[in-house]
């Protein structure tokens, strides 16, 4: 007899555990939810697109009814070729700035800081543009029929629309497995489908139609960046970055027809339905590789692609990508209610519900933007792919703002602070190669720059790995802190899944390396302490003793908050490979005692810089010097109560204004504190619908298509919302667990959250009612990959309202607790 085989999905995180039948029937009606973005008319601005990725390449598409474009990025396309990083001359200036500083001659050691400043990054590009013109009927389009939309549930973008009889539909979506953007048109009477297609690039491109309808698109980014003023007009301009784009039409069978058009465009006339496949690929073979060496040829790896595709159905490519997506999307739930709360109309669009919330606080809206958060990192960070970068892959132009280019003074962190706690460590695969790249290229850095050895970063980044300096002023350039604040998340990538493997072969060696740069980097200081000099706060100006502004003094909070959270890490990694009697951990050990503490200022807040300064900008919007709070362990709620105190008034004082990132991270801050008032304050705060032909207007909010604004959009504040959500829910330590710390029960009064990690490889899922704890379950994760996952067995901490019990648990169970954190049941996997 014939066996039939049945594809069996995976059972996620989220489906391990549910709460008992007693749990409120809200719960039920909020799994029903649809997680749509949803618009009534086509993108009129860049900001309504609707962005799809599949970690290298994005598309924002626009869904215009007569002309429809689909911006396109792919994530290796940057100016420039490898850079020196190094500057000799950096020891003897130096040399004199913290002799200023030791002289308490701040604004003159700001001033000479500038020659310890470098060139600015390289730039983010953009890839090019899909055409598609329609036929002129098209313009008597219905618009009450007209829909756009994102379903996050299977990451696929539909339009909808209606010309007399007929109904257009298109679907796009961006797969991983297959390394394609596919669109997929079709119309509900046959033989009503026509349009032109053609692509197209800001960069220098040519474009040109083969025997196999394709149009096949070749161009090179530019050898340098932008403006020629910073360089000698005399420079010959080094070759760039070569792509290639290629996208193949297919049609139905039997009805339509393909032709070339001006040599450049295919005409598809009188078909029912056509599948587009948009391929792309770049010359870049790595951060140390000039792209005039490279061996790569894009126009045949694109065509390599597209051939692999040749036996796949448009339905099972989309099976495929939605099946990939899933595994990782899936793993965890968000549903929140209020006892009044109704759900949103199925024509509200997401951008009016948005300019709603200041008033009906809807919850399911939360929601929506905390998965909107997993999506895009899932969509523009995967294995073997770039990390992140300001915008995440999406951007227009060939100037982006800030250079799309990764900075290393929140931005960056920020867009992987989810990954963890939200069930998507993959997704933190790029950020780790790329800390491998500039522990490369920031060794010689150290070495030359501050005759140190280990490595550094400095405060902005691009794809070569750039470790120097910024150009500019010291205020934002001179901040040699941004590898040592990357290295925390190599230590934080451990807490959560406790691979070993990855401690030892990944996380120490470049843990090790930064280290050693900042033990020779502290020097001796007053008072028996060990400094940073020179030191700045992120961006923030003081006014010194003499009324002149400065930035540049000694041993700000931050650089003191990030020393100790990477020593503290390095110790503790240490004990787990058995290193602990290495130099370098030894080292560590003598100097911990001697870092500068965290102090209090007159005031009552927690100080910024080592003295108390006056500040000329109080409701700045970096908030560097809590960084102990979070996303850091040094300042917590048991161990330091006058510090969280502190920082309490310090967050009261810098105020809830500023760009998108800070409220984010505001918010996080605020949870730490289980401060559920004003945690919930900042993520009201971000619900604020941005004008894009008034940006300047905003400070922080939402776009139309969610995405998030300084302004202009940073794709960082998206990222923090989803950690900020987490933080709220859900606080850990590897031994303990912190229940709804800082849960708004008045405005979330029913709700569960299911998949959410701990630290200690814990997976939690969370029910409550009527802003009370209703049961929650534990576990640890099933991922085989991880260290030990068979025989690991733990005893857990865990805290809800004032009470703590201690349990254990172990491998393969399922663990149910009820409110007063009783275990009431107890299931295998």
């Amino acid at each position: 007899m014939d066996e039939e085989w049945v594809m069996v999905s995976p059972i996620l995180d989220k489906d391990l555990w549910k709460p008992s039948s007693s749990s409120s029937s809200k719960l039920n009606e909020a799994e029903k939810k649809d997680l749509k973005v949803k618009f009534k008319e086509e993108a009129k601005h860049w900001t309504d697109a609707i962005p799809i990725g599949n970690g290298r390449l994005g598309g924002m598409v626009w869904g215009g009814v007569l002309s429809e474009t689909i911006n396109l990025n792919e994530d290796t396309l940057w100016t420039g070729v490898p850079g020196n990083y190094t500057n000799p001359d950096a020891p003897n200036a130096l040399s004199v700035v913290r002799k200023l500083v030791d002289d308490g001659n701040y604004a003159d050691a700001t001033k000479e800081a500038v020659k310890l400043s470098a060139d600015p990054s390289d730039v983010y590009q953009l890839l090019g543009d899909i055409n598609l013109e329609f036929d002129d009927n098209h313009a008597t389009f219905d618009a009450k029929t007209y829909q756009r939309e994102l379903d996050l549930d299977t990451a696929t973008v539909k339009v909808n629309y209606s010309v007399g009889e007929v109904e257009f539909t298109r679907e796009h979506f961006a797969s991983y497995p297959d390394q394609v953007i596919v669109t997929k048109i079709s119309a509900s009477k046959s033989g009503s489908l026509s349009f032109t297609a053609s692509l197209d690039s800001k960069l220098h491109h040519h474009s040109s139609v083969n025997s196999q309808n394709q149009i096949i698109m070749e161009g090179t980014c530019p050898g340098r960046r932008k403006p020629p003023t910073l360089f000698n007009e005399n420079d010959s301009i080094p070759a760039g970055i070569k792509f290639s784009a290629i996208l193949d039409i297919e049609v139905s069978d039997g009805t339509g027809t393909i032709t070339v058009l001006d040599e450049k465009k295919l005409k598809v006339e009188g078909c029912d339905w056509a599948v587009l496949l948009l391929v792309g690929a770049s010359s870049f073979e790595g951060p140390f590789t000039k792209p005039e060496d490279s061996k790569r040829d894009p126009t045949s790896e694109c065509s390599d692609v597209l051939k692999s595709l040749k036996d796949f159905s448009y339905a099972e490519l989309y099976g495929r990508h939605v099946d990939d997506y899933q595994k990782l999307f899936n793993r965890c739930s968000l549903e929140l209610s209020q006892s009044s709360s109704v759900e949103p109309s199925s024509t509200v669009t997401t951008a009016e519900r948005v300019k709603s919330f200041r008033t009906d606080e809807d919850p399911s809206l939360i929601e929506l933007l905390f998965q909107y958060g997993r999506y895009l990192l899932i969509a523009c960070s995967r294995p073997g792919t770039q990390p992140a970068n300001l915008q995440g892959i999406w951007n227009y132009k060939v100037e982006p703002a800030w250079d799309g280019a990764p900075h290393l003074n929140i931005n960056l962190q920020m867009n992987y602070w989810p990954a963890l706690s939200c069930n998507l460590h993959e997704c933190q695969e790029p950020l780790f190669d790329y800390i491998s790249s500039l522990s490369v290229t920031g060794s010689k850095t150290a070495k030359v720059n501050y005759e140190a050895s280990g490595w550094v970063a400095h405060q902005v980044s691009d794809i070569w790995a750039k470790t120097s300096p910024d150009r500019g002023e010291a205020v934002w350039a001179l901040w040699p802190m941004g590898g040592a604040w990357l290295c925390t998340h190599l230590w934080e990538h451990y807490t959560y899944t406790m691979n070993k493997e990855f401690l030892a072969n990944k996380a120490y060696p470049l843990l090790e390396g930064c280290v050693s740069f900042l033990l020779d980097w502290l020097i001796e200081g007053k008072g028996g302490y060990l400094e940073t000099n020179p030191s700045t706060s992120p961006e923030h100006m003081f006014i010194a003793p003499d009324g002149k502004p400065a930035s540049v003094s000694y041993s700000t909070t931050m650089d003191m908050s990030i020393i100790k959270e990477v020593f503290n890490a390095i110790v503790s990694a240490a004990e787990v490979l058995g290193k602990s009697k290495t130099d370098v951990v030894q080292r560590v050990l003598k100097a911990q005692p001697r870092l500068y503490p965290t102090k209090i200022a007159r005031d009552g807040s927690i100080l910024e810089w080592a003295q108390d300064f006056e500040d000329p900008e109080v409701h700045h919007r970096h908030v560097s010097h809590l960084f102990g709070l979070f996303p850091g362990h040094t300042i917590t709620i048991e161990r330091t109560p006058d510090l969280c105190k502190a920082a309490d008034f310090t967050l009261i004082k810098r105020g809830e204004e500023g760009p998108g990132w800070s409220t984010t991270w505001k918010a996080a801050l605020w949870a730490r504190l289980h401060n559920t008032e004003h945690a919930y304050r900042m993520v009201k705060h971000l619900f604020d619908l941005v004008d894009p032909d008034h940006e300047s207007d905003y400070e922080g909010g939402l776009y139309a298509n969610l995405l998030t604004a300084h302004p202009p959009f940073q794709i960082d504040a998206n990222f923090g919302f989803c950690a900020a959500i987490s933080e709220m829910l859900v606080q850990s330590t590897i031994k303990d667990l912190y229940l709804l710390p800082a849960l708004p029960r008045d405005k979330w009064s029913h709700g569960s959250i299911k998949g959410l990690k701990a630290r200690g490889n814990v997976t939690v899922s969370i029910s409550w009612k009527e802003g009370d704890l209703h049961e929650f379950g534990l576990w640890f994760s099933k991922n085989t990959n991880l260290e030990n996952s068979k025989c690991q067995n733990s005893t857990k901490r865990v805290h809800y309202r004032g009470t703590t019990i201690t349990t254990k648990i172990s491998h393969g169970k399922v663990y149910t607790f009820n409110k007063q954190l009783k275990c009431i049941k107890t299931a295998s996997l």
